[in-house]
Formats: C-alpha cells, structure tokens, sequence
C-alpha cells in the first residue's frame, strides 16, 4: 500500500490511509470488528461532552443493508455495494423537535468521531471512503430519523480490492494551510516604539 507524499514523522497509519475506489466484495466484517469501530468513534471529543453523533452501521448482507444500497446514487453505487458494511453518520442538532439547538458544534463533533473511526479502521488494515452520493430525503425517511437528528453522510468500510493501490497524493502545503482564509494584517507595530 502507498503512502502519501509527504514529510515523515507522522503516524504511519495517517500516512498510509486511502480512500479506495474499490473494495473486495469477499471480505466480512466480523461483530467484534464492529464493536472496535463504534468504540473508537465513542471516544472522539465533543464539546461539553454533548456526543452528538449517532451511526446506522449495516454490513453487507445484513437486514437494512439493501435499503441503504436502494439511495446510492448512480456514482456510488457503481462502487459502495461491495464494501464490507455502509455507515450512514448522524448528527443531533436539536433538541427533539423543539427548534432548540443542542449543539451548535454538532457537525465538527461528528466529523471527529468519524474520523476517530476512519483512523481505527485503517490501523486494523480496512479501508474506508467518505460519500455524499446517496438521495438524503429519501434515506431520511426510510429510516425514519427521529427529529432534531440529521443525516450528514456515508461511510463505506472494507478491504480495498488487490487492484486499487492508492495514486499519488498532494495536500496544500502547510504555508497555505495557515495562511489561508484569513486576512493578512496590515503591518504589525507590536514591537515598534511609541513616540512621546
């Protein structure tokens, strides 16, 4: 497996991950596998400890499994189905029905929480891809998504097939990374003398 370009001393599980474009319809999830991801996940940090995430976890074969593959648009679909278990990732932005926020971090907490996953994944040699591909209202009402919850995305989690080696890879660079979106100061007079 090919690792990204980039400079070392990072954790080599983050150097290596991938997303793949295709994955072996072969390869079972086992319930423990499942109990390790859902874990991982569980101790991602959330402000307050509000832990607004919540994960519809199907795997290949299970009951539901077919309804989710149902939504996938034509792009995913071509590709997800062969994944070893769809994810779908909640986030709770209200309180029930009430218009009251219950996290206004909702969406960054459950960012991490995946991304908790998505590391612990890749640590026990599986693969996972992120998607948007998929009809939301639909899937929203299939599951019956209970109110102030939302869906946000997908996770596809498997092996990736023995043909899928990850292409080269490039970030932004890291001048860009902190540079960017801001507006740089004028000048800066912190250490200039003031006149009498």
């Amino acid at each position: 497996m090919g690792s990204a370009v980039t400079a070392t001393g990072i954790a080599p599980v983050l150097q290596s991950r991938f997303s793949p474009l295709r994955f072996d319809s072969d390869h079972q999830l086992s319930e423990a596998d499942v109990a390790i991801l859902l874990e991982a996940a569980r101790w991602a940090p959330s402000a307050g400890n509000s832990q607004p995430w919540a994960f519809h976890f199907r795997r290949r074969g299970d009951a539901g499994h077919a309804a989710l593959v149902d939504h996938l648009a034509a792009s995913s679909r071509r590709w997800a189905p062969q994944a070893s278990a769809l994810v779908v990732n909640l986030a709770q932005r209200e309180v029930d029905d009430s218009g009251i926020e219950y996290s206004e971090f909702a969406d960054y907490d459950l960012g991490q929480a995946v991304a908790h996953m998505t590391v612990q994944a890749h640590s026990m040699g599986l693969a996972c891809r992120q998607f948007r591909a998929f009809n939301l209202d639909a899937l929203h009402d299939t599951m019956r998504v209970a109110p102030g919850w939302q869906i946000l995305t997908m996770t596809a989690i498997g092996v990736a097939a023995d043909d899928d080696q990850p292409i080269p890879r490039h970030r932004r660079s890291i001048t860009d990374l902190i540079t960017a979106g801001v507006a740089p100061p004028d000048h800066d007079t912190t250490d200039q003398p003031r006149r009498a």
